[in-house]
Formats: C-alpha cells, sequence, structure tokens
C-alpha cells in the first residue's frame, strides 16, 4: 500500500449529503473479485449517461478538467453511508482518490479508507463549503495541501486546518499498512507467545486425527 505522507493536490469539489456506497460504486458494476477493474464503475450512475454505458456524462464534476485530475474528493456531510462494500473504497483508490474531505463518514467506510490507503479527514461543515468555494474559483491552481504528519489541512488562500485521526490509523497511512502488515510486525511476538503456550498447554496441540 502506497504510503501516505502530505499530499499537495487538485481537489474535486462533490457537494452532495448521504452519497452512498452504493452511489460510489453500484452493485451491478461489482463483477470482480479483486480490487483491479472497479474504477471504470465509480459514481456509474452520474459518472455516464446511461445504466451500464460508458458515454460520459459532460455534466458530472469528475468527467471535467482539470478535475479528471483529482487526488482529492470535498464532499457533504455523511459520505460512504450505506452498505459496508469495500468496493467503494478500492474504486475511488485505484481511480486515484488519495484523501476525501467531508464534515462526516460512514463509520465502517472510514476505516475501509484507512485500510486501503485513503486519507479520510473530518472538517466541519463551513470549513468544508469554503475549501469548495476556494478551489472552484480556479481549481487548477488553487490546490489543496494534506499534511498527515502534522494533521494539518491548507486552503488555497494559505488558511490551516487542523484535523484528527487515531494514532494507530495515522501510523498505518504514514507506513504504508494494511491490517495484516500490521499484525505481521509483531510476527517475533506471535511466534515467542505461540512456543511458551505449547508449553504450558500442550494439550491444545495434540494431533486429534
Amino acid at each position: 500500500m502506497e504510503k501516505f505522507t502530505v499530499l499537495e493536490a487538485i481537489a474535486a469539489p462533490l457537494m452532495r449529503i448521504n452519497i452512498d456506497t452504493d452511489v460510489i460504486i453500484p452493485s451491478r458494476e461489482m463483477k470482480r473479485v479483486s480490487k483491479d477493474g472497479l474504477s471504470d464503475g465509480m459514481f456509474a450512475n452520474w459518472r455516464y449517461t446511461t445504466p451500464g454505458g460508458r458515454e460520459e456524462n459532460p455534466d458530472f464534476i469528475l468527467n471535467q478538467e482539470p478535475y479528471r485530475r483529482a487526488k482529492i474528493l470535498l464532499s457533504g456531510d455523511n459520505f460512504g453511508c450505506g452498505s459496508s462494500r469495500e468496493h467503494a473504497v478500492w474504486a475511488l483508490a485505484e481511480w486515484g482518490i488519495r484523501c476525501i474531505i467531508t464534515p462526516k463518514f460512514g463509520n465502517i467506510f472510514y476505516g475501509n479508507c484507512v485500510r486501503n490507503g485513503i486519507l479520510p479527514v473530518v472538517l466541519a461543515n463551513d470549513i468544508v463549503e469554503n475549501l469548495a468555494e476556494q478551489v472552484a474559483a480556479d481549481p487548477a491552481s488553487h490546490l489543496i495541501k494534506v499534511d498527515l504528519i502534522q494533521r494539518t489541512v491548507t486552503a488555497p488562500d494559505g488558511t490551516i486546518h487542523v484535523f484528527d485521526i487515531a494514532p494507530a490509523d495515522q501510523e498505518m497511512l504514514l507506513e504504508g499498512l494494511d491490517a495484516i502488515a500490521v499484525t505481521m510486525r509483531r510476527d517475533d511476538e506471535i511466534l515467542a507467545f505461540q512456543a511458551r503456550d505449547r508449553l504450558s498447554r500442550q494439550w491444545v496441540y495434540l494431533d486429534t486425527k
């Protein structure tokens, strides 16, 4: 997983509330068992003119320049609500989104972001709306800077906003680790415990065949 430290990039303001995971990737677009190839179906109902089709809707923001190159997504309250489908995060990550800034996330979606290399940032609604206004004035040059080390978001006008993130989540993103990789960092401790446990509870390890 790619590490996240500091990102300065184009931000796309998708300022709608209650964008659920079925909007991010409709169920008909989930035809794969891997993380690859899902980005084509991201926001399919908004991105394309017909269900299941691939003719772009020119009114959708991510079909417009320079937002096609956005790595940051600004959105309204309750982003990623609905079902727990991790495919939504996989699709966003494959498309190129590295950070989402919103007043509130769906809880499971937030965790899925952290475990797939996307930084979820929670800021007050008025701050997110102000960021969106600044970006929209000149999206190619009004970039947003996100610093995970300092836990700050710098607006195009230079205003700095501090955000909160759990230390464990911050570490995973800074180090580029998923949940399995975090566990494997303690492999020596796990093996040592197993060796001690084998001695104290030998019956657990008996072959019952």
